[in-house]
């Protein structure tokens, strides 16, 4: 380098470029120090060339499929919704206009509650703890009445609106009581101590609730005379029963004379007078009589395996029938619903104890068949 010139040569300055290493042969061409002639270049391109040449293939890449397309889930469940919405919309229309279950609305617009001011009831008004009219005190009691009460509030009638009437057990069948002047009037449904039987359920006019109560039939005599433990026992015996009831049968098979009453009152009457040697009839009406008498009269159990089923009577009104049925039903399956065993405390239970030589009722409620009924056209709300 010339000093004298600050270190450039005469024929300019000096680029320094980072050295180029070659492969191959031309790894033995020395480093060039400074800038490469063109046929040192050509060399250098010569032998990468040549070295590349020698170098082997590349491995090839392995081959793909492309993937399937991806399903649009979005649009399937958005499809299956309205699958759905159409489905429901055909079930109800299917329900409303081809015979579904019926709604409450549809069961009360035809048994044409809704147009009664009253709501007229058949009962009995002389068997004490069933069905009671006390002149005294005016008023009703009894297990019937309470279970009357029960229909009446679900149907929507407030207490004052009930209005009971005596029947007579031949009437219950035609529907036609008796109010306080002597003068026959229809009723709305009978709630009179009235058995469920096969004979009673093919008359015409007749339309039986699901069972509200089970008793039996038993027997009642003077205090002190001679003792009944079987209906063998009343062989030769005349005993006093109900016109049109279920307790006829029996004393007669027995080899009993049989008189009929139209009022379980007027047997107790002959029985007083000594007219007839026995009364039979319901358990659960000669327990009350027992009950008010007890030093009067004596209660026994007769062993008979028949037992009594009491229903609701609603004439020719098929509608009114199901929704007592679905009062009946609710008051069993809802654990809140006691009106029913509230009854039977009040009005059965005390007799129990101081009769316990005769079943009076089964403390528990009959079963009831589920009602085919829907609250609303779409919705079904029983259990």
């Amino acid at each position: 380098m010339d000093e004298a010139n600050g270190g450039r040569s005469p024929a300019g300055p000096i680029r320094r470029i980072w050295p180029v290493r070659r492969r191959g042969a031309a790894d033995d061409l020395p480093a060039p120090a400074e800038v490469a002639a063109p046929e040192d270049i050509a060399v250098r391109d010569i032998a990468a060339a040549e070295a590349a040449d020698r170098l082997p293939a590349p491995e090839p890449e392995p081959y793909q499929e492309e993937p399937p397309p991806r399903m649009n889930l979005a649009a399937v469940r958005l499809g299956a919704l309205g699958l759905a919405l159409v489905l429901t919309v055909a079930l109800t229309l299917a329900h409303l206009f081809v015979g579904g279950p019926p709604s409450v609305a549809q069961l009360r617009a035809e048994a044409g509650v809704d147009g009664w001011a009253k709501l007229a009831i058949g009962v009995k008004d002389d068997q004490p703890g069933v069905g009671f009219w006390s002149p005294g005190a005016k008023s009703w009691s009894g297990f019937d009445i309470d279970i009357a009460y029960m229909i009446a509030e679900d149907l929507g009638f407030r207490r004052a609106e009930v209005q009971f009437f005596a029947i007579e057990s031949e009437d219950r069948v035609r529907m036609q009581a008796t109010d306080s002047n002597g003068k026959r009037v229809p009723v709305q449904m009978v709630i009179a101590s009235y058995s469920i039987t096969p004979d009673r359920v093919a008359l015409p006019g007749v339309r039986f609730s699901a069972p509200y109560l089970y008793t039996e039939q038993s027997v009642i005599t003077l205090k002190g005379g001679r003792p009944i433990s079987s209906l063998d026992d009343l062989d030769g015996r005349t005993v006093c029963t109900l016109s049109a009831s279920t307790s006829e049968a029996a004393p007669g098979r027995a080899g009993a004379t049989v008189r009929r009453k139209n009022r379980i009152s007027d047997c107790i009457a002959a029985l007083r007078k000594r007219e007839v040697d026995a009364v039979s009839t319901d358990a659960a009406i000669l327990a009350g009589y027992k009950a008010q008498h007890d030093e009067e009269f004596d209660h026994w159990d007769l062993g008979i395996d028949d037992i009594e089923a009491w229903g609701v009577n609603t004439g020719e009104n098929e509608a009114l029938r199901d929704l007592v049925d679905l009062t009946l039903y609710r008051s069993l399956k809802d654990p809140a619903d006691d009106r029913w065993e509230t009854a039977y405390q009040t009005r059965f239970a005390a007799l129990e104890t101081k009769q316990p030589r005769v079943p009076i009722a089964q403390a528990q409620q009959p079963d009831v068949p589920r009602p085919d009924v829907r609250q609303l056209p779409w919705e079904n709300v029983l259990p």
